[in-house]
Formats: C-alpha cells, structure tokens, sequence
C-alpha cells in the first residue's frame, strides 16, 4: 500500500507528537531496526542518517526563537541519530545547536562534527593562529571536552589546516580528521589529497541527479578506507522543484522508501562508500521522515538504475 508524506509523517510521528515519540515505537512502525555504518579506520558504527544544519536549520538558528531546533534535535537523538554536521561557516548552527544540546543534556549523544576553514575556498593561505582560534571557539560552542570529527573545509590550505587537525588528534581532542568539498572541480586535488593523507572522513555532495563523485572519490574512498559524509542528497531545492505534484512510485516500497525524502536518502545511502548521509531540517517531523531512510532495505543495483532513470526524465529543476 502506497502512501504519502503527510501519511506517513502522521503514523510515524504519532499524530504530530514528534516529541513523544518513543524511538522503540517509531522502529515498531517500521518492524526495523536503525541501519548503521561502520568508521573505516575505527569500526565504529554510525547511523545511516544524521543530521546537517546548513539550509533551513542555519536560517533558523540565527532568529530569536530556537524552540524548533529544540524539537529537531530532541527528536533526532531519542529517534536513534547521532551525526550531527555543522561548521562555523553556517551562520549561528554551530553555537545554537551545541547550547541547546547542552541545556538537554544530549551533547554525549551526539557525534560532532565540525570544519575548520580561515583561508577560504580552495585558495589562499591560512593563518594558524587563526585556524587555532576557529578550532577553540568550537569547542566552547560545542561544550564538549572532546570534538569526534574535525573537517577543513572546502580543501582550505590543507598543509596548514590538515597540520593543525593531525595534532589535535595526537593530543586526543579530536577523535576523527577529514577534509570537505562542495565543488566537483575540486575533485581532482581532492583525490590527491586522499591518496596522500591519513583522512578518516571526506564530505562531498552527492544526490540521484549529482553522480559525478562515483566516478572517483566514492571508489577511492572506499580504496583508501575513508569514511563519506554526503551532504545535500536533496540537492537543496533542487530535487523537490523536480517531483512536485508527482507521488513516489509504488516500487519504491520494496526498499521501504515511503516518501520521495527517503527516495533520495536511500539513493545516496545506498553506494558501499556511503557513511552518513546528513540532510539538513529545521523541521521534527521532517527529520523523522528522513530517519526513515535508516529503516528497511536499500535498493539494489537494479533499483538504484530505476531510480536514475526515473529522476533524469523529470522536467528540469525551475
């Protein structure tokens, strides 16, 4: 039986009360348990879907009123999540999500994962001192004595800043060290840099209509034994423009994808590469919906075919 995001919102976050939710009863609807990944350098198991805080959930953190990302990360961890990406770069996200996880007394159960950058994108120099200060404002904004995964942020002076990161992580403040790009330009010095330093974690964009990381860094990763974050499986808009008004198709129920949000999650999960796959929210039952896409099966090589094929004859994004 198909049914539709306003359905399966209403069962899955008990009639609205996203807050009341017990994580057992969420996986109960769905008969199965969180789908987790394993850290390549570590073993240590992550949930399949977590949680970015670009988009909506930056746009929301700089306003007066937090009470919605209240909800949104009370919700995510009591529904089984744990990765939760910012960066200082997203507006308050960082500050306001680490205050409140803190007034919850949720901070230890939540991975954090944040990104350093004072050079910019791509280019120019870093200075040190202030790559030091961004790194110790985090900490004071996380109010966590130690940070699980550091990331340089869109490839900014990696010798300086992946230096910093390296021996924060031999003093054992950070657990995880990575580096991050949001351009597929980028992907060939990326590629350079994965083959020639101990990275735990890359995060990349990557969506059903934004393929071109399986062409390399996906593969490589694997290779390497790097862990991916993906960022922005929606494609931010751009994926809800192309199926608007449109009902997923019935098939995607064989690999419990009950609305088109956990369409495009269950694609992104699905590559072996995959570890996390963060969609952003401002929204509980919104995030509900996109912890779905942790439940049930994946799609196989044929389905994930029939999801491209599907996607590519939409009407472009307006």
């Amino acid at each position: 039986m198909m049914i539709n995001r306003r359905d399966w919102l209403r069962l899955t976050a008990a009639a609205g009360a996203v807050l009341s939710l017990n994580p057992r009863v969420l996986r109960a609807l769905q008969s199965q348990e969180l789908i987790t990944r394993a850290v390549p350098s570590t073993g240590e198991l992550l949930p399949l879907v977590g949680l970015g805080s670009s988009a909506t959930f930056s746009s929301v953190a700089r306003s007066e009123d937090f009470s919605a990302l209240r909800e949104v990360l009370s919700a995510f961890v009591s529904n089984g999540g744990s990765v939760f990406d910012t960066a200082p770069s997203y507006g308050a996200s960082e500050e306001v999500a680490g205050q409140i996880a803190s007034d919850l007394g949720i901070s230890d159960r939540i991975f954090w994962a944040t990104k350093l950058n004072v050079a910019g994108r791509g280019g120019g120099s870093a200075d040190a001192a202030a790559a030091m200060e961004q790194v110790e404002r985090s900490f004071e904004r996380l109010h966590v004595p130690v940070i699980d995964l550091i990331q340089v942020h869109n490839l900014g002076d990696p010798p300086t800043q992946l230096g910093i990161l390296k021996d924060l992580k031999a003093e054992g403040r950070i657990r995880y060290i990575g580096i991050t790009t949001t351009s597929d330009r980028q992907y060939e010095a990326l590629a350079a840099i994965m083959r020639s330093e101990p990275l735990d974690f890359i995060g990349i964009d990557y969506a059903v209509d934004n393929r071109s990381a399986e062409e390399t860094i996906l593969p490589l990763a694997q290779d390497r034994g790097i862990g991916v974050l993906v960022y922005v499986p929606f494609g931010r808009t751009r994926l809800w423009n192309r199926v608007e008004g449109r009902d997923v198709p019935e098939w995607a129920t064989d690999f419990n994808a009950h609305t088109w949000a956990q369409f495009f999650i269950k694609f992104a999960a699905a590559h072996p590469a995959v570890t996390t796959v963060t969609p952003a929210t401002s929204q509980a039952r919104h995030m509900v919906d996109n912890m779905g896409g942790a439940m049930g099966r994946l799609p196989d090589a044929r389905e994930i075919q029939r999801m491209i094929e599907l996607v590519e004859a939409l009407p472009a994004a307006r």
